[in-house]
């Protein structure tokens, strides 16, 4: 605790210094900052500077945090990611590694509510339930039991609309050594509310946009894009961290990875951009509305050339298979990064996607949950194949969720959930489209990744 105290304090410091300082500085004092961290983080910590050292995009992006952050949110960033999350939550994941024999998962998503103040077309989880919500006791109880039993300091809330739920400012006052980031459609985010976030400190916004207004209204419905915008342009001047979140259907992936879409949102703020791809559940699941393989392969190629320009952070939840060992789902043991979800109701399930569950957190304990046999017989089919960039068992490997979910006796937590193992129109264009993943992919794997 005393060592805790003083690395806090340290950080600090140094926090107080970067803004001021020039780039050889800045890059001298995450030389020092290097020491406080985990040795299992210390060569991330290493890359990232060398990147720095070559003038990288990352350093630009770093200064833009320190400079436009408000300090509280820098400083919460700095202490509840650096420490909490890599040092505190490092030892705690050592010891569930001892008893449990794989490391738990790194972070958490929860949905605490379903209600949302839009119907969006395809919208992942519309058909959940919308009459009651997770109350502020169980979610309190959860964040309690992954800060301690987990090591978890970094969880992601998303919905439905987070900011619909009554208690979303009380977890965070409550858990601020938590970081929080907050998946919403951006239409509640008033200068009052961006205020508050700035208050708090602990959470960041990404913000759900298709395109431009065109694309965003289209899918969301008329006068959402200027909400949106309105939205950033708030958390902007109350320094806020925030960035986009957008879905690449076979409409819209193009705009989305151009230099003008992405150079856009970073002039409104954005610091990071996540790419989710459309899948067929939810909402009048639409096969037609997923991406093709060819436009999945050329959203990668754009996104790793913009990485070496581009003054963002960027995550493809998909393409980036290699990066983080294949599939997250079901706390997995084998890569660089692991989750788990907790919707509305309360069921434990192994993805925001996958929407089957066998234990309710309501009667288990979230350790029960990870280590029931549905979660065991996922984390023992990962990686489902040697080619990372065939990552995701719901529609490159579909025949792994449809096989561990009979397996396991998995229920749909929601009306129409088993569609997507069970409808023929369905299934059948997942395995024609895996299909063409597999002979796209396997050239390129043998060729750029598997080294």
């Amino acid at each position: 605790m005393i060592k805790t105290f003083f690395q806090k304090l340290a950080i600090k410091a140094i926090l107080k210094r970067l803004p001021n300082a020039s780039d050889k500085n800045i890059i001298r004092i995450l030389k020092l900052a290097k020491r406080l961290t985990s040795k299992k983080y210390k060569k991330v910590v290493k890359f990232v500077i060398k990147k720095m050292e070559q003038n990288h995009p990352s350093l630009h992006l770093f200064k833009y945090i320190l400079f436009n952050l408000n300090p509280n949110c820098r400083d919460k960033l700095a202490i509840n990611l650096f420490i909490n999350s890599l040092l505190i939550g490092a030892k705690t994941r050592e010891r569930y590694k001892e008893i449990y024999g794989y490391p738990p998962p790194y972070l958490m998503v929860i949905s605490p509510t379903m209600k949302c103040n839009l119907k969006c077309i395809g919208c992942y989880a519309g058909m959940y339930q919308q009459k009651e919500d997770l109350d502020f006791e169980t979610v309190d109880r959860i964040l309690t039991e992954v800060k301690e039993k987990l090591g978890i300091y970094f969880v992601t809330i998303s919905g439905g609309e987070p900011f619909v739920w009554p208690h979303l400012f009380d977890i965070f006052k409550k858990h601020n050594d938590v970081y929080f980031q907050v998946y919403t459609n951006g239409t509640l985010i008033t200068e009052e509310i961006a205020k508050k976030l700035a208050e708090v400190g602990n959470a960041a916004c990404a913000i759900s946009v298709e395109g431009f207004e065109k694309e965003t209204d289209q899918r969301r419905g008329k006068g959402v894009y200027n909400k949106v915008l309105k939205a950033m342009k708030n958390l902007k001047e109350a320094g806020v961290l925030f960035g986009f979140s957008a879905t690449p259907t076979r409409y819209n992936t193009n705009i989305i990875v151009s230099d003008e879409f992405v150079d856009f949102y970073i002039n409104k703020g954005c610091t990071f951009g996540w790419y989710f791809q459309y899948i067929p559940i939810g909402l009048k699941p639409d096969i037609l509305l997923m991406a093709t393989p060819e436009q999945r392969q050329y959203l990668r190629k754009r996104i790793k050339e913009m990485r070496k320009t581009k003054r963002i952070f960027f995550g493809d939840f998909w393409n980036d298979g290699p990066f983080v060992g294949g599939c997250m789902a079901g706390a997995s043991h084998h890569g660089r990064g692991s989750y788990f979800h907790i919707n509305c109701n309360g069921d434990v399930e192994p993805c925001v996607f996958v929407h089957f569950a066998v234990d309710n957190i309501k009667n288990k304990s979230l350790i029960e949950a990870l280590n029931s046999d549905f979660f065991k017989a996922i984390r023992n089919e990962q990686p489902y194949t040697e080619n990372l960039l065939r990552p995701c068992m719901i529609i490159d490997n579909p025949n792994i969720l449809r096989n561990v979910v009979k397996k396991c006796n998995a229920k749909p937590t929601h009306h129409g959930a088993d569609s997507v193992i069970n409808d023929t129109k369905i299934i059948k264009h997942l395995d024609e489209y895996s299909k063409k993943m597999a002979e796209l992919t396997e050239p390129i794997w043998e060729k750029e990744y598997k080294s």
